[in-house]
């Protein structure tokens, strides 16, 4: 007769193959999209408006908190639609505040212990509020990144409201253009995005304590830029099911990787600050023709779009700032998959 516990290996290795099969095909997937050249020439004008008035100003220092004020128009949908306005100001006053929360931590001398839970709990309020109000796009990516970055950047109290305003200078530019676009532009269908059904407030809490966990092995092993963990740590659970979440760790930190040879060929080159705000303006409208389709494609552009706007914030030795970017996107992928791989263990007992 054959034991019980000799059944259950050949179930349990069959779902792991299918759930890595799933994962390897999403990988190499390219999804259809709509409206990717609208958004791509918005998210570019954006940007080339908002940077390039900063290199006037002289300040191309608080590009960082400009470009999470663009981000705001990124929500609501690729394409113009009756009420998207609406979706992208609630949007930009939430990164508005997000930004100005991180930069009250970043006025501390704790502020690398102290953004840790302060970022975490951002990223449980936007999961929850991304999966109950179905965002698109989906997940507490924007919101996370917003806070956690500008947790890092040391200010005084005045630059809080410095950073807060120059957010909502961007977002609201960018938002007025999107506003253009629908006046001038006609409509097509966009299939619309659809809250979580069930197991919102799971979802939030594991997003957080990922964020947290990432976040804290970061900063204990002293690594420079512990947001970018915490980052890369709240990617795959922007994704439904296992597998896909699987393809969007993987996509974070194979993109990162080969996203890092552009960053160092950017930022290597020294370009003066007319030509970090064109490379931006370039990398942003890549970004926005590929991430629909294809997550980890979008990630060669995402990286040096990000480490430039780091390095003219706050310019660092190159080495440190590329080796730092993947060992941090390592760290936060493996929570997070490892918190995906618990949790489902967890369902299935």
């Amino acid at each position: 007769m054959t034991d019980a516990h000799d059944q259950h290996p050949e179930p349990r290795r069959h779902r792991i193959g299918a759930v890595l099969g799933d994962a390897g095909r999403e990988l190499v997937r390219f999804h259809p999209s709509v409206g990717d050249w609208r958004v791509a020439t918005r998210a570019g004008l954006a940007a080339l408006l908002v940077l390039g008035g900063l290199v006037l100003a002289g300040r191309l220092d608080l590009g960082l908190y400009a470009s999470f004020g663009i981000f705001a128009s990124l929500y609501g949908g690729r394409l113009p639609k009756p009420g998207r306005w609406r979706i992208q100001v609630r949007h930009g006053l939430l990164l508005t505040a997000v930004i100005a929360l991180g930069a009250a931590v970043a006025t501390s001398d704790a502020r690398a212990w102290l953004a840790i839970p302060v970022v975490a709990a951002v990223a449980a309020v936007a999961s929850w509020l991304s999966d109950r109000q179905g965002w698109s796009p989906p997940g507490a990516l924007f919101p996370v990144f917003a806070a956690g970055a500008s947790a890092t950047i040391p200010v005084d109290w005045p630059g809080v409201g410095v950073a807060a305003l120059v957010a909502a200078g961007a977002a609201t530019l960018s938002i007025l253009l999107g506003a253009l676009e629908q006046a001038l532009l006609p409509v097509p269908h966009e299939p619309r995005a659809r809250p979580r059904p069930d197991g919102i407030g799971r979802h939030a809490i594991l997003t957080a304590a990922s964020v947290l966990v990432a976040g804290l092995i970061a900063t204990g092993a002293q690594i420079g830029h512990p947001y970018w963990a915490m980052l890369a740590a709240v990617v795959p659970f922007a994704g439904r099911g296992a597998a896909v979440q699987l393809a969007r760790g993987a996509h974070r930190l194979l993109g990162t990787c080969l996203g890092i040879a552009l960053a160092a060929l950017l930022l290597l080159l020294d370009l003066p600050p007319i030509g970090v705000v064109l490379a931006v303006v370039v990398l942003q409208a890549a970004v926005e023709l590929v991430v629909v389709r294809n997550y980890g494609l979008a990630l060669v552009a995402i990286t040096p779009l990000a480490l430039v706007l780091v390095h003219a914030s706050r310019p660092e030795p190159v080495g440190e700032l590329l080796l730092e970017r993947v060992l941090e996107t390592a760290i936060g992928v493996g929570v997070a998959l490892a918190a995906v791989a618990l949790d489902r263990a967890i369902r299935r007992r």
